[in-house]
């Protein structure tokens, strides 16, 4: 066997996501093959192995290999033929990547992906088809365009305007007339053409063509001519493709019905939309067009003040005006009330002319806003009627029309007109009478059949009296309605009218209902034919194309093929076509029954001759003549021998209809011979059982008389036996239907009441599921329980019980208006016959291969009502209305129309309600809550199992409901569950139920409520593998801190391991981890043996069967083997060949064949990033979690399996077996120590001693080895465990708190005491008394043995003292003793760090410190504090060797960092002696020294670094330069880490040379801008963070050279700034706004608190980003945008929005920076910046808060017009003018007006109008062309009169040369602009370009022409100092250079006014007690007390100090007293003086 086929042998063995994402293309393609087959083999759409493969589809089909590419496409087009529309979730991602990877393939491979979008679109999927088909089109390759077209036109020839919504299309096409390439173009006419034959071409037409180009229009009405008839679709989406034979069967049956009424009312849903579907789509173009405003055109029009006018005229042309921009198609709706009321006076005007336009107008509002237009529809009806009365012809056609045009339009129906037309009716002029009720017959024949049922009861009376009328018009125009209402629904409503009327009347009335009747009839005639023509014959233009299935659009244009409407073969050759193979046999067999003739029932006459002749020798001539005789003996013998002959035929369904003719005519049915009448209906009875097909007709014919013998004693029992014939043999819903006529006219009372109880027999043996229920439940309420006969009253009531038994309560709801006395007597039937429901299953079937299906009648076929027109705008404002009233009120009317629809509605236009209603879910009344949950609940009673898609997933916030306290709300949330539940199937809400069981939101009650409904639904349930999904939260449950969430959850997987069987279960246990498992695991033993088994080990190797391949690594050096990291799962077969015996459970393995650990995928630094220091507190439930997948992911599973258990003993082996192995492991454990770490935590906190001891031990194991490694624990180590581990020092049992205080002190070995010892003082705070004692005697422990590394920390003594005035005796005691070990080695030192003290408690001290020179002096210790003396002496004299024996210098060498565990890394530690007298010799060397030497020994090292970087600065090949750059990551990473060393070193009295030399040689190092860019972001990340901790640290000033290390850390990070990489300057920046970790804090908090020092170091953070940001215009392309985006985004989402706007509200900057930065790079990249959001995951729900801001600022930009080009060159209009010397015309005009404004204000105050007036002459000067009074139209005419004469006088002073000198130039326009922006450039210090002279005169300044949002500007007025201003003044030398540069070139006088105006405006502000912090005190106040003089000490700093201060020059001085305070301090900045702090 080759290594190709083991490999593809080897592969069939891996899972399906493996084998298709392979790395070998072989394998995926095999892969996909085997996806195909096993698709094709799968027959249930409900499969779970579908729902499975499904994730893995969108990565397939975008295959890089074009063959494999093909198979994925077959594999997925054969899944979507197994699926059914539930797959529709994966649609969007799978179209995406069809669009993206295929269409632009071979051409096999577009085919095939067109195939798939067909299949999508069958299943449902269609918006997302459509959504995929916009982004297709927008493809720049025009060979991708055209197969989107393409499959377009296929989609909406095969599956109609219906399906595929000609809207979206329509909106395409536009774009792609103007295409560049020509396929595409005649592509879109064909597309075009197709729309045209599904919705005519007018719409077309009118929609398109203003939008093409005229050549286009010529072209597509020349193949306009070509398009005829009508379509028809060819395909059925999924409902309909997967039930292909029921709706062949249902669609046949409707070919054979004649009645057009009785297509539309076929039984259930399915039906009514199958024959919808089988109709040509009428499409409305209102539907298509979008909406027009004419109210904001009618605004401009002069229309109110025309309306107003006294000439009729004027009147007229306002009027006239309306109703022209009215007559547009489709008005967006609005506010016309006050049009509505101009409207009815102008109808009442007294011209005539006027008022006809009026009303024109008012009915073109109706044909544009229909349902918008009701309200003031009903408004306007009655002046409109009343208006009828005007005789004029113009008047009377207009009022016609518009009343017409009213109804037409939906906006009136008839229930809303009743009470106007009952006033109308009784209008004193006939005129108005007639109109009126001619109108009423318009609205009768123009409404549905079930509007005219409902109201019919309003409208005849009104009829009937006005036939009564004197007007001749007025009693036809009644007689018309009248007929119109018989028309519509029959005449049975009119029946009793009738009977009052003369007969006349009456025959008048029957004559013209007979009229309208034929009419009928010649349209019901026509039924079949036009069925026939359809679906029977086919034309010659259809034949010829029988073949040919048109596939591309463009196929449509001439010349191809002719286009006339969809042949209906055209659905034979899709299923040919293989698009469906499941509905192949189905589809022919439907198209041989089109072609079938449809079935004539009504029987013609024959004459007895004519039936003679055709029986011919069938039937005995003498039996013939024997009927005929007079004798009845002789009759009944002649009946008895037919009898005997017809039972006796062969072929008797030949003879069946003529057998039955002849029975009819001899003896026929007037026989009045009871014998020979049984024997009739005998002969009849048998000829329907016998016949194979019995004709319907033969049923017509018979039922008459049939009926008529059931109502006699005599013959009934044969009757009846022979009605139940023709049920099996036609359909009891055929014979019912016929029954309904005949006994509702038939004179004899027993016809009906006996009639009736056979349809009880009837339905006992049928069932319902062939009946129309709606047409027997009106026959049963209008005719039977109207009946007079108790007979009859009790037999409908027999009927209705039977009907209840079968469809139950809903009955009831069709029954409400009955009396209540029938109401009561069918209750006690209803309880005779309850509700079966599933279980009443009929005794009989029904012969008729044509009958209806039972999948579509039953409890669906009850009628729905539409409730659209009810749910009105006025309804749903009313659900949102400020006043609860209102809403309850709204509320209630939704239950009304749900009590009128009968409780049962159709989902249409309900989705605008359901959204209302899950507003009132979150409605602040918890009343009205409740009232909306009940709403909801009989909703969805109401609406059934639609109400799953119609409601848009409100379920979920129904579930949310749960998380209220209150019971009564949790209550009706759980009745409104079990309505839903029974709505549609539990399967449908175990998702959403899934998902709020997982919602923290909802509280313990709530999810013990939810559980315990899903009990109860579950245990109702026998068999039920979607309970599964609940099987993951129930498990997680399990572990709640709650007893009742954990009881009800136990209850809950008893019943999902039930319902879900074995293979289920196995199938979703590897979704469960951790103790959960275990949980579920000891459960489902007594539902299966879930044993999981492994094949022992056989001689040298480990086999194991499972699904995943065991790969086992190259052993180690210590002969331990490692494997891969695949781990055993949950669901392991056994080998073969093995028995069962010989398998050994996992829990009884002792030794698998994995490592331990996994650590290959281990990511450390992701998981630490997320820890931040905090108090302690117990672990959370999340917290858990997360840690039980942490450890499932890198622990082998029987070590987390026994770790996680919930039995201490296992807990305890998995220990051991770390413990055994940690010598061999070390370094894996080192990589997942955080975890190990959080598990130990957990452990601490359980109860149990035995494992506690056990942890306890494996934990200073743990230390040791960890020591031994020369590890340092991490901050996030530190913080995992510290917090926990000092918190139970307090432990109850002595045992356990000695081994954690050993614990304790050994940690300060692998990790920093300083550090530790600041958890210890946490500890001090703790509310456990113990604990407080352990952490005193603790600190005394660090003072005496680590009293240097403590040192800065000393001030936590005064915590200890005040312990000593506790009550407890055990507390004071420690704290002394502690305290007294201060003395020890501080001696009187100590008074300074213990506070105030009481008297009692220094009386305390005292005689302890006594006791404790006592004790010193009898061990022969010293005096206290001599120790320390000498060492600071030591230190001073000596240099570093004291320090390095006095203090733990040997920790800090031989401690290290493990960055990333390497397995093969060789740890290099330096040796003690590494360093020589001659110091280092190389770089490598000095690079260890400074690594791990001492701070006084990396000096050395410094120095050759120095020497090193100098000599490559000055190489000039540059070579010495890359070699550098290779280390230069390292060599920062090694200062960074340099400088909290060498700085605590210094704070403990030592010289800060270490210190300086530090940071000297970072500054050399980021003076290279090549250096500065090698750096990486992590190790930036430690510096920068390093360096701004240091610059807040108070103790720096103390120190020796404090204020210098001050000045130094404040340049060297500006170094940072200007030359490190931006893009990770910014990262970092923006991750630094978050809240530092306390343990990062050189030294605790003393008197402020961590939340106040990280607002500081916020503080410097955001200026550093101000920074960054002024100089993004000029740097904006040499950043990353989209890491920078995605840092955004990152910050955002942690926040989420809550937070940010609670932030906003709180004015929070570094939120504010952060919008700072989003916005500046929106203004100057546009809308391009959203092509940088590659790293934001932008198709996440709910979307990105970034995306929102993005958006926000794009939209603000643009109205300001502040948006940039994206050219590299060119800025907007406030920046500075450098790049951009002509802005645009408009934003030069936009701040010309600025200023204007800005200069009137000015003149309008006393103080200043002097210098507004010089301003504005200057304006006028240097723009003569500016008219200055046109923006003064609204000023005084005094005002103007001023300016005039003020700038007379200006210009006199001119021409003398008097200018005042204290006003400065006016601000120069924008083309002249050069001025950095006032706010910023001009103040910060912060372009100092570096520590000494000469470098800073090597190197130019960045330029800052930019603005700053405002949304910043309050932070930043006059900030003078980025990082530290409050402590150092800019020196000199320093900043001199950056003066010059910066100060001369852009300190312009003008620049100078706008910051004049802007202090002015702070000083307002001030003066108002709002004074922002920045500007009112320093960043710093503990560094207020600084030296001023800083040249000296920066020369002394500086390691050239050769160097002089550049010469210094500036602007010279202007008048100070023209100049605010900030513009003052710049002056003297200019003339050396130096900054002061803001």
């Amino acid at each position: 066997m080759s290594e190709e086929e083991k490999l593809l042998k080897e592969a069939k063995k891996l899972p399906w996501e493996d084998r298709l994402l392979h790395k070998n293309w072989k394998v995926r393609n095999e892969a996909n093959i085997d996806l195909a087959s096993l698709c094709d083999s799968i027959t249930d759409p409900k499969d779970p192995r579908l729902r499975e493969i499904a994730p893995f589809l969108k990565k397939t089909v975008a295959d890089s290999n074009a063959p494999v590419q093909e198979k994925a496409l077959d594999a997925l087009i054969a899944f979507l033929k197994a699926a059914d529309a539930d797959v529709g979730r994966y649609a969007k991602e799978v179209c995406d990547a069809i669009v993206a990877k295929c269409l632009t393939g071979r051409p096999k491979t577009v085919e095939k992906a067109q195939a798939a979008f067909m299949l999508w679109v069958e299943l449902e999927a269609v918006d997302v088809f459509l959504d995929s088909m916009e982004k297709a089109i927008k493809n720049k390759v025009a060979k991708a365009v055209v197969p989107a077209i393409d499959v377009m036109f296929q989609a909406l020839s095969e599956f109609g305007a219906k399906v595929v919504p000609p809207k979206r299309i329509l909106k395409m096409l536009p774009e792609l007339f103007d295409h560049q390439d020509q396929n595409v173009r005649a592509s879109s006419k064909g597309l075009t053409l197709e729309l045209c034959r599904w919705i005519g071409k007018d719409p077309v037409k009118s929609i398109l063509f203003e939008k093409m180009r005229d050549t286009m229009k010529k072209e597509l009405e020349a193949e306009l001519v070509n398009v005829t008839g009508t379509a028809k679709p060819s395909r059925k989406i999924s409902m309909y493709s997967r039930t292909a034979v029921t709706v062949s069967a249902l669609r046949s049956e409707q070919d054979r019905e004649p009645e057009p009424e009785s297509v539309s009312e076929a039984a259930g849903p399915g039906a009514v939309e199958e024959s919808v579907d089988d109709a040509p789509v009428e499409i409305d173009e209102y539907e298509l067009v979008d909406p027009v405003d004419i109210l904001t055109p009618l605004e401009k029009s002069g229309f109110w003040d025309g309306v107003k006018a006294t000439k009729w005229s004027e009147r007229k042309e306002a009027v006239a005006e309306l109703s022209k921009l009215a007559s547009t198609k489709k008005i967006a709706p609005g506010d016309f009330a006050e049009v509505c009321r101009t409207l009815k006076k102008l109808v009442t005007d007294v011209n005539i002319a006027v008022a006809v336009e009026a009303i024109q107008a008012i009915g073109n509002l109706a044909r544009g806003l229909r349902t918008h237009f009701s309200a003031s529809s009903r408004f306007l009806l009655p002046v409109l009627l009343e208006k009828l009365k005007e005789k004029k012809p113009a008047s009377t056609e207009s009022l016609t029309q518009t009343l017409q045009a009213m109804h037409k339009s939906g906006c009136l129906n008839l229930a809303d007109i009743v009470e106007d037309v009952k006033t109308a009716t009784k209008n004193k002029v006939p005129l108005v009478r007639s109109l009126t009720l001619n109108w009423v017959t318009f609205c009768i024949e123009t409404s549905n059949k079930a509007v005219v049922l409902k109201v019919h009861k309003d409208y005849v009376p009104i009829c009937m009296e006005c036939l009564n009328d004197g007007t001749p018009d007025v009693r036809d125009a009644a007689f018309s309605a009248l007929t119109a209402v018989a028309k519509s629904v029959g005449m049975r409503p009119l029946e009793r009218s009738l009977e009052k009327l003369d007969d006349v009347r009456k025959k008048k009335l029957s004559e013209m209902i007979a009229g309208s009747g034929s009419t009928v009839s010649g349209a019901t005639s026509s039924g079949p034919a036009a069925v026939k023509n359809s679906g029977g014959g086919v034309s010659s233009t259809e034949a010829s194309e029988g073949s040919f299935v048109r596939k591309s659009a463009a196929s449509m244009l001439s010349g191809k093929k002719p286009v006339s409407a969809a042949p209906a073969n055209k659905k034979g050759a899709s299923v040919k076509s293989g698009n469906n193979k499941k509905v192949d046999g189905a589809g022919r067999m439907e198209t041989a029954k089109l072609s079938e003739m449809p079935e004539d029932i009504e029987p013609a006459e024959k004459s007895l001759e004519e039936i003679e002749s055709r029986l011919g020798s069938l039937i005995q001539a003498d039996v013939i003549s024997q009927l005929k005789s007079a004798v009845w003996k002789e009759r009944l013998e002649a009946i008895s021998s037919l009898k005997q002959q017809v039972e006796g035929l062969q072929d008797l369904d030949q003879s069946v209809e003529i057998l039955v003719y002849l029975l009819c005519a001899l003896p026929g049915w007037n026989e009045k011979n009871v014998q020979v009448q049984q024997q009739v209906i005998e002969v009849i009875t048998y000829l329907a059982s016998s016949a194979t097909k019995f004709p319907k007709k033969c049923v017509v014919l018979c039922l008459l008389g049939i009926s008529e013998r059931v109502a006699d004693m005599k013959t009934r029992a044969h009757a009846m036996k022979c009605l139940t014939s023709f049920s099996e043999a036609v359909g009891p819903g055929f014979v019912f239907e016929r029954l309904y006529k005949i006994m509702k006219e038939h004179k004899n009372p027993k016809v009906l009441s006996e009639g009736l109880l056979w349809m009880v027999s009837a339905i006992d043996d049928f069932g319902v599921s062939h009946l129309k229920l709606k047409d027997l439940i009106e026959f049963c309420k209008d005719t039977g329980l109207q009946s007079s006969a108790a007979a009859t009253r009790n037999a409908t009531i027999k009927v209705l019980g039977a009907l209840h038994k079968f469809i139950g309560p809903d009955i009831k709801g069709f029954l409400t208006d009955v009396k209540p006395a029938l109401l009561s007597a069918l209750d006690a039937e209803y309880q005779k016959n309850p509700f079966d429901g599933t279980s009443a299953a009929p005794k009989k079937t029904v012969r008729a291969s044509e009958s209806t299906s039972v999948s579509v009648g039953g409890l669906d076929s009850l009628p729905r009502e539409d409730i659209s027109g009810k749910i009105t705008p006025t309804l749903l404002k009313s659900l949102e209305s400020p006043d609860w009233k209102v809403r309850l009120e709204s509320i209630e009317a939704v239950n009304k129309i749900l009590e009128e629809a009968n409780k049962r509605i159709q989902p249409t236009g309900t989705g605008e309600l359901f959204g209302a209603l899950r507003g009132r879910l979150y409605d602040s009344n918890k009343n009205l809550v409740m009232a909306t949950l009940t709403t909801i609940g009989n909703v969805a009673s109401a609406m059934g199992p639609v109400v799953e898609k119609a409601s848009k997933g409100i379920l979920s916030d129904i579930l949310k409901c749960l998380s209220d306290n209150k019971k009564h709300m949790r209550e009706s949330t759980l009745s409104t569950l079990d309505a839903w539940n029974a709505a549609v199937h539990f399967d449908k809400m175990v998702p959403y139920i899934t998902s709020a069981l997982t919602d923290t939101k909802i509280g313990a009650e709530g999810r013990k409520d939810l559980f315990d409904w899903a009990t109860k639904q579950l245990s109702g349930l026998s068999e039920f593998p979607d309970a599964v999904h609940l099987l993951k939260p129930a498990a997680t449950a399990m572990m709640d801190k709650s007893s009742d969430v954990r009881k009800a959850a136990d209850g809950c997987i008893a019943e999902i391991l039930r319902v879900s069987g074995q293979e289920t279960i196995e199938k979703n246990l590897k979704d469960i981890q951790g103790p959960a498992l275990a949980l579920i695991l000891e459960r489902v033993k007594p539902y299966g043996s879930f044993q999981e088994f492994v094949e022992p080990p056989k001689g040298g190797s480990i086999g194991i069967s499972s699904k995943t391949n065991t790969k086992v690594a190259k052993s180690t050096s210590n002969g331990v083997t490692k494997h891969g990291n695949r781990t055993v799962t949950s669901r392991v077969i056994p080998a073969k060949g093995l028995k069962p015996d010989t398998m050994l459970p996992v829990q009884g393995i002792s030794v698998q064949p994995h490592a331990l650990l996994n650590v290959k995928d281990s990511i450390k630094e992701e998981r630490e990033r997320m820890v931040r220091r905090t108090k302690f507190e117990e672990p959370r439930v999340e917290q858990i979690q997360e840690l039980e997948n942490d450890m499932m992911k890198y622990f082998r599973e029987d070590l987390h399996r026994r770790l996680l258990s919930t039995d201490f003993k296992k807990q305890v082996d998995g220990l051991e077996m770390l413990q055994k192995a940690l010598p061999s492991i070390g370094k894996e454990i080192i990589e997942v120590l955080d975890i190990l770490l959080r598990w130990f935590v957990l452990q601490l906190c359980k109860s149990n001693t035995t494992c506690l001891l056990k942890v306890l031990e494996f934990l200073r194991e743990l230390f040791d080895y960890l020591k031994g490694e020369a590890y340092s624990l991490s901050e996030a180590e530190a913080a995992i465990f510290l917090p926990c581990l000092i918190e139970k020092l307090g432990h109850n049992i002595e045992k356990v708190r000695e081994k954690m205080r050993e614990l304790t002190k050994q940690i300060a070995q692998v990790y920093s005491a300083a550090k530790s010892y600041s958890y210890i003082l946490d500890g001090l705070r703790s509310k456990n008394n113990r604990t407080r004692i352990e952490c005193a005697d603790l600190v005394g422990f660090f003072i005496d043995h680590h009293g240097a590394e403590v040192s800065g920390q000393l001030k936590s003594l005064q915590i200890v003292a005040s312990l000593t005035a506790e009550r407890d005796g055990e507390i004071r005691k420690a704290a002394l003793n502690t305290l007294a070990t201060g003395y020890k080695i501080l001696g009187e030192d100590i008074w300074r760090y213990v506070g105030k003290l009481t008297d009692a408690q220094k009386s305390m001290l005292d005689d302890r410190f006594k006791w404790k020179v006592r004790e010193m002096e009898k061990r022969g210790e010293g005096r206290p504090g001599e120790a320390r003396a000498a060492l600071r002496r030591s230190v001073r004299e000596n240099g570093p060797d004291v320090a390095e024996q006095s203090y733990e210098v040997s920790q800090s060498i031989s401690r290290k960092s493990l960055v990333q565990p390497d397995l093969n890394m060789e740890r290099h530690l330096m040796p003690r002696a590494l360093v020589g007298v001659s110091g280092p010799t190389n770089w490598n060397e000095a690079l260890d020294i400074i690594s791990f030497g001492s701070p006084e020994q990396s000096v050395e090292g410094m120095k050759v670094v120095c020497h090193e970087l100098t000599q490559a600065t000055n190489d000039p090949e540059g070579s010495l330069m890359d070699e550098l750059m290779k280390d230069a990551d390292r060599l920062v990473s090694c200062l960074a880490n340099k400088v909290a060393k060498t700085f605590d070193f210094s704070l403990t009295g030592a010289s800060s040379r270490s210190c300086k030399y530090v940071l000297n040689t970072l500054m050399q190092t980021f003076q290279n801008k090549r250096l500065a860019h090698a750096v990486k972001e992590n190790t930036l990340d430690n510096l920068i963070t390093e360096l701004l901790l240091w610059l807040l640290d108070e103790r720096v000033p103390q120190m020796d050279d404090g204020s210098q290390l001050l000045k130094a850390l404040n340049v060297l990070m500006l170094k940072i700034l200007d030359n490190a990489d931006r893009t990770s300057s910014f990262v970092v920046l923006i991750n630094l706004l978050r809240p530092l970790d306390p343990s990062r804090w050189p030294s605790p908090a003393t008197n402020e608190t961590f939340a106040a020092r990280n607002q500081k170091f916020s503080d410097l953070v955001v200026k550093c980003l101000i920074k960054l940001t002024k100089v993004l215009q000029s740097t904006i392309y040499d950043v990353e945008l989209d890491r920078i985006l995605q840092s955004i985004h990152v910050y955002l989402q942690e926040l989420g929005m809550e937070e940010i706007r609670r932030r906003a509200g709180a004015d929070d900057k570094p939120l504010r920076m952060v919008k700072t930065v989003l916005h500046e790079l929106v203004k100057l990249r546009g809308a391009a910046i959203k092509g940088h959001l590659s790293l934001v995951p932008i198709d996440m729900k709910p979307p990105p808060i970034i995306l929102a801001y993005i958006d926000l600022n794009l939209e603000t930009l643009a109205a300001a017009r502040m948006l940039t080009s994206t050219g590299p060159g060119q800025t907007h209009w406030g920046d500075s003018g450098v790049n951009t010397p002509a802005p645009a015309t408009n934003s030069a005009d936009a701040q010309l007006k600025q200023e204007l404004a800005a200069i009137f204000k000015k003149i309008g105050d006393k103080q200043t109008c002097t210098i507004g007036l010089y301003e504005l002459y200057r304006i006028t000067q240097l723009y003569p062309k500016v008219d200055i009074f046109a923006q003064l139209q609204n000023a005084s005419e005094a005002f103007r009169t001023y300016i005039r004469d003020g700038l007379a006088q200006m210009e006199k002073n001119a021409a003398a040369g008097r200018t005042p000198s204290s006003v400065p130039m006016a601000t120069p326009p924008p083309a002249s602009l050069t001025a950095s922006s006032p706010e910023f450039a001009p103040l910060s210090p912060v372009q100092t370009n570096s520590l000494n002279g000469s470098k800073s005169l090597s190197t130019k300044p960045e330029p800052t022409n930019f603005n700053l949002p405002p949304s910043y500007a309050e932070d930043n007025r006059g900030s003078a100092n980025v990082i530290n201003a409050a402590r150092v003044r800019a020196p000199d030398n320093v900043l001199a250079d950056q003066r010059n540069e910066r100060f001369v070139s852009g300190v312009t006088s003008g620049t100078l006014d706008a910051i004049r105006e802007r202090m002015k405006s702070m000083q307002l502000a001030a003066a108002a007690g709002n004074v922002d912090e920045y500007a009112t005190r320093p960043l710093m106040s503990v560094n207020d007390n600084l030296n001023a003089g800083l040249s000296t000490q920066s020369r002394a700093l500086d390691p050239h100090p050769g160097m002089e201060n550049p010469a210094q020059g500036g602007v010279l001085p202007m008048d100070e007293k023209a100049l605010s305070g900030l513009q003052a301090r710049m002056e003297r900045l200019k003339s050396g003086g130096g900054l002061e702090p803001l």
